[in-house]
């Protein structure tokens, strides 16, 4: 979603959403129309292969899975000229651009017998049974942007800076109400559903359903990624909320290049280069943190991640040998214990 213009409401988006200041012309609420069709029939698609699979019809599961796993990144797809155009945010395009081979070659894996990634295939539609209600039902969605919108200004307050919340373009009290007169770029932002950090939850969340576990130590690694998912989102939406208006990153080189090169605004550099380069690059490297804690409870979960691992570089990996220096078994238990 594209910042609204100068002198009346400038904003940049701390995140992506299809409403706000875009004007929904036909053809973006037929694109709009494509994307969310997609999500809803792939992740269907995926629980019916599931209960198939379940009552013993192996062969027609498989068939479906492959099928939902093209429509899985096809809909990933459909989202590239949102990530390239409106975010402008490289990380998310390549990746977006990268899901439809990907997801394509899983389903391929799956119909030649690799019966493994059944389990890959639960934990996809557990993650999308956990972030589509939030995005498709009005009042999980209200409450989850206000709700993160307060508590990031909050964390503003403590850092010194208290601007007030409004209501944004988007329709919701989470746009941060600094005065354009007194900061450096003129500019602020607002939370949206992209910002509370659902995506990632809903990523643990559906990689922990999926396996076979003990509840306790399940609902354990659950909570601990919960939290720490939590707090690092916090964090993210106070820099990149400060950073933005407050001009940050917007040194005359970095200006010059983002410009130049990266179709970027000049005003707006200090948004791109905290949310898109720092915000997302760190992102990432979080998430291979919080992996590390979750497999340390629930070693279960590295069966998955080992059919990642193959998917993306076409070699057998044993994971449970590579990160558990105490060996530690599936079953949760210790070669140290026998």
């Amino acid at each position: 979603m594209p910042p609204l213009s100068a002198g009346t409401d400038t904003v940049s988006v701390v995140g992506l959403e299809y409403a706000g200041a875009t004007t929904l012309t036909p053809a973006i609420l037929e694109s709009i129309q494509t994307t969310d069709m997609l999500a809803w029939i792939s992740i269907a698609a995926f629980f019916v292969a599931l209960v198939l699979r379940w009552q013993g019809a192996l062969e027609p599961a498989r068939y479906l899975a492959t099928g939902a796993w093209v429509a899985f990144g096809s809909f990933w797809v459909t989202m590239v000229p949102y990530y390239y155009y409106e975010v402008q945010s490289p990380l998310q395009t390549v990746l977006a651009l990268a899901a439809l081979p990907l997801c394509a070659y899983t389903g391929y894996l799956l119909w030649g017998g690799r019966d493994s990634l059944f389990v890959l295939t639960k934990a996809i539609a557990f993650m999308g049974l956990i972030y589509l209600p939030a995005e498709m039902i009005p009042v999980v969605r209200t409450w989850l942007i206000e709700t993160t919108a307060a508590q990031t200004h909050y964390g503003m307050e403590l850092l010194g800076h208290s601007p007030g919340l409004v209501e944004g373009s988007n329709g919701y009290r989470s746009k941060f109400d600094f005065d354009p007169n007194e900061t450096v770029t003129g500019r602020t932002t607002y939370i949206i559903l992209a910002c509370t950090g659902i995506g990632s939850m809903a990523i643990f969340g559906g990689l922990i359903a999926a396996v076979k576990a003990p509840l306790k130590r399940k609902a354990t690694a659950f909570a601990l990624a919960i939290g720490v998912i939590w707090f690092l989102n916090l964090v993210r939406n106070v820099f990149i909320g400060l950073a933005s208006p407050w001009g940050w990153f917007q040194q005359d080189w970095l200006v010059s290049f983002m410009t130049t090169y990266m179709g970027a605004e000049a005003n707006r550099v200090s948004f791109l280069v905290s949310h898109n380069y720092i915000a997302q690059s760190l992102s990432v490297v979080a998430l291979v943190g919080i992996t590390y804690l979750v497999v340390k409870i629930v070693p279960e979960a590295l069966k998955p991640l080992e059919d990642v691992l193959f998917i993306l570089t076409g070699n057998e990996y044993d994971l449970f040998d590579a990160l558990a220096d105490d060996h530690v078994r599936a079953d949760g238990g210790s070669d140290r214990d026998r």
